[in-house]
């Protein structure tokens, strides 16, 4: 059982998928810093400073202690603003994986056209058999 499994485990998929998934998590994390610390200030200034992560509806205040410093039960808010990042988030994302993936099939080289098949062996013997007969 053991030997089954390190061939399971050495084949080149397995080891292909692993080093995928380790890049994917590392390219997010790029990603992620690029939009959230880039991107998303920007969009913040051409929306007149509003910072959306910040934006929700309040349905309970938040409860205080009695310095009036100290959060003794945060407030429950609906935060559609960090659901507005995350959209933003998802586009730019995308769009940057689209200029990847574009990117990478201009360096591929173009297939080429397959030949023309030729006559097959039968058409052949066909063609050869109808010139002995004449």
């Amino acid at each position: 059982m053991l030997k089954e499994f390190k061939e399971f485990i050495m084949t080149g998929n397995v080891l292909d998928f692993a080093v995928a998934v380790i890049m994917a998590g590392a390219l997010g994390l790029v990603i992620n810093g690029f939009v959230g610390d880039i991107i998303m200030p920007i969009v913040g200034h051409f929306a007149s400073g509003l910072d959306f992560a910040t934006m929700a509806i309040e349905l309970d205040p938040a409860v205080m202690a009695a310095d009036g410093v100290t959060v003794v039960k945060e407030a429950n808010a609906i935060r559609y603003g960090k659901w507005i990042n995350t959209i933003i988030n998802l586009i730019i994302v995308g769009f940057v994986m689209f200029m990847m993936i574009k990117g990478y099939n201009k360096t591929k080289e173009p297939e080429k056209e397959a030949a023309p098949a030729g006559p097959t062996a039968e058409e052949l013997l066909t063609e050869i058999r109808d010139a002995l007969k004449k």
